[in-house]
C-alpha cells in the first residue's frame, strides 16, 4: 500500500488494537465478522467503489456501511469497518486488503490474549514447510476445481485436534479464499503479522541438526542485538546442511553454513 492507504490502515489497526485491548470483546467473532465484510467486498466491486470513492462525503460512506452491515456483524465490526470507509484509499482494492489483514490480526490476538501466540507461529512456519515440500498436498489445496467444503475438510484432517483452532481458522481462510496470491506468499504474510503481535522480527534458521534450547536462546540474543528487536526463531532442520547454520531475516541471508563456505571457496577457485 502507498499514501493514503497505509495511512488508513495504521489508522484503523489503532482502533483495532484499541477495541481488543477491552477483554469484553471477542476478538476471535470479531476476526470471523471481519473476514465476512472481506469476502462482501472483494465480491461486490460496485460497492467496494462506492465506499472508497474520493469523490463522495466520508460521513456518507460511513452511514452507508453502518446501513448494510448493521444488522449482519456485531457493533464493533460494524464502527470499525464505518471508520475505515471515512478515510480515503489510493485504490479501492486496499480497503479489502486491510480488512483481510485486519481479520487475521484480531484472530492473532485472541491467540496472544490466550497464551497460544507462539505455538500459533511454530504451526504457520511448520504448515508452510510441509506444503513447500509436498507437491501433491500443494495441488489440492490450490486446485481452483476443488470445491470450498473439500478444501475445508481436507485442513480439517490435517490440522483437526493437531494445531491450535487459532491457526486452522487462518490457513482455512488463506485456502478458500486466497485473493490471488499463492499459498506460500499468504502463510509468510500470516507469519509476519504473527511476529508483529510481540514486535518480534523473524529469522528463518537452517541447521543440519535440531538446535538446543541454550543454542536457541543464544542465537535468538545475538540476533536480537544485531538487529534491535526481539527475534522470534523458526527453526528448519536440512541435513544438506554440512555444518553451522544459515539464517534468513527478512531479504537479508546470514551465512554460517559450512556447504556455503565450501560453494564459495569454489566459486573463488574457478574465478
Amino acid at each position: 500500500m502507498n499514501g493514503a492507504s497505509r495511512e488508513a490502515l495504521a489508522a484503523a489497526r489503532e482502533r483495532l488494537d484499541a477495541l481488543t485491548d477491552n477483554t469484553s470483546v471477542d476478538a476471535t467473532k470479531l476476526a470471523g465478522e471481519l473476514a465476512a465484510v472481506t469476502a462482501l467486498l472483494d465480491r461486490e466491486v460496485s460497492l467496494r467503489r462506492v465506499l472508497t470513492d474520493p469523490a463522495q462525503a466520508g460521513e456518507a460512506k460511513a452511514e452507508l456501511a453502518q446501513r448494510l452491515l448493521g444488522s449482519q456483524v456485531g457493533g464493533e465490526a460494524a464502527d470499525l469497518v464505518a471508520g475505515m470507509v471515512r478515510t480515503r484509499w489510493s485504490q479501492s482494492r486496499d480497503l479489502v486488503d486491510a480488512l483481510e489483514e485486519l481479520a487475521n490480526v484480531a484472530d492473532l490476538t485472541a491467540a496472544q490474549t490466550s497464551g497460544r501466540l507462539d505455538d500459533v507461529e511454530d504451526e504457520l512456519f511448520r504448515f508452510g514447510r510441509i506444503v513447500s515440500s509436498n507437491t501433491g498436498l500443494r495441488a489440492a489445496l490450490t486446485d481452483r476445481k476443488a470445491s470450498t467444503a473439500a478444501k475445508v475438510e481436507l485442513l480439517h484432517q490435517l490440522l483437526g485436534g493437531r494445531a491450535k483452532p487459532d491457526t486452522e481458522r487462518l490457513v482455512t481462510r488463506l485456502v478458500t479464499a486466497p485473493r490471488g496470491r499463492s499459498l506460500e506468499s499468504g502463510l509468510e504474510s500470516l507469519s509476519k503479522l504473527a511476529a508483529e503481535r510481540r514486535d518480534r522480527m523473524v529469522a528463518v534458521v537452517t541447521s543440519a541438526v535440531p538446535l538446543s534450547d541454550t543454542q536457541k536462546r543464544r542465537l535468538g540474543a545475538a540476533l536480537a542485538k544485531l538487529y534491535g528487536h526481539q527475534m522470534h526463531l523458526n527453526i528448519d532442520v536440512d541435513p544438506e546442511v554440512l555444518g553451522g547454520i544459515r539464517v534468513q531475516v527478512g531479504d537479508e541471508v546470514i551465512n554460517g553454513s559450512l556447504a556455503d563456505r565450501i560453494e564459495d571457496a569454489g566459486r573463488r577457485l574457478a574465478g
